[in-house]
């Protein structure tokens, strides 16, 4: 909640001004979950990347969110600063949005519901979205989405947006209006940082997280609307709201090609790459 304000601090252009400033400056000192958006100048780029290179990073506080259009072939550092961020992925054809990541079909067709080195997002057009470069966490899940606005009312008395637990669809439902995404437009997601695995009777099995600064590596094989909202897994069984922060980084580089491994790791993903670059080369990319 902001402070309050006297009418007289904000009665002539001026103290409105200086109001405004000093706003921007309270909340990174409180650490909002919904901040204004570093530029991509201002933060250190990774090792071996040239800061002209780097084209987004975002500090994603506990509860908030963050999204960008990227271009093809960029690669998306996402990181679990303190070792409790767990970053709900979506992922959306930026030409045509009605294209985007379909989980049951990620799974299903590459016969594998754990994500790691290698894996590919895929939406329901048999394309791939991403790829995963590197994974230095091995924790993340495909199954049970994220958090909704009515459980987290259910489990911690509030799911709204602006209150002290946010729902992760809530979040990203705030990313993707600003890209002209509605509610309905919204599918299941994908997480990364909280590990799930199935027992052999069917049941869910927290494994948590993998510890602080482990990093996911992901690259864009088409143009992409990237919508990631940083709140607690829906089936994290600790009963307090437990997030922290998540650093997403981003820079430019080139799609997957048919002279890199991981194009003809199998069968399945050699024919979604094909099917990505096919669609590609139509819109000249």
């Amino acid at each position: 909640m902001m402070p309050t304000t006297a009418p007289s601090e904000t009665a002539t252009t001026a103290g409105a001004r200086d109001h405004a400033r000093a706003q921007e400056t309270e909340s990174l000192a409180r650490g909002d979950r919904i901040r204004p958006t570093v530029p991509a100048a201002s933060a250190p780029p990774p090792e071996g990347v040239a800061p002209e290179d780097v084209v987004w990073s975002d500090l994603v506080a506990r509860g908030g969110y963050a999204h960008r259009r990227v271009a093809v072939g960029t690669t998306i550092r996402l990181t679990d600063v303190e070792g409790d961020a767990c970053a709900h992925l979506l992922l959306f054809n930026a030409l045509e949005p009605w294209e985007r990541l379909n989980v049951a079909d990620t799974v299903k067709v590459q016969w594998q519901a754990y994500a790691g080195p290698g894996y590919l997002l895929l939406s329901d057009q048999g394309r791939v979205l991403a790829s995963v470069l590197a994974d230095e966490s091995g924790m993340h899940d495909t199954m049970y989405g994220t958090s909704s606005q009515a459980r987290n009312e259910e489990r911690y008395g509030d799911g709204s947006p602006e209150g002290p637990s946010p729902a992760g669809r809530e979040l990203l439902l705030l990313g993707g209006v600003k890209h002209g995404l509605g509610r309905r437009d919204l599918p299941p997601s994908v997480s990364f940082f909280k590990g799930v695995r199935i027992d052999a009777d069917g049941r869910p099995v927290w494994k948590g997280s993998a510890g602080a600064g482990r990093s996911v590596l992901l690259r864009a094989e088409l143009p992409l609307v990237v919508l990631v909202a940083n709140a607690p897994h829906p089936i994290d069984p600790r009963p307090a709201y437990t997030v922290s922060p998540l650093q997403v980084t981003a820079w430019q580089g080139s799609p997957t090609g048919p002279a890199d491994d991981s194009w003809h790791a199998t069968p399945e993903g050699r024919r979604g790459f094909e099917n990505t670059l096919d669609y590609r080369k139509g819109l000249g990319l």
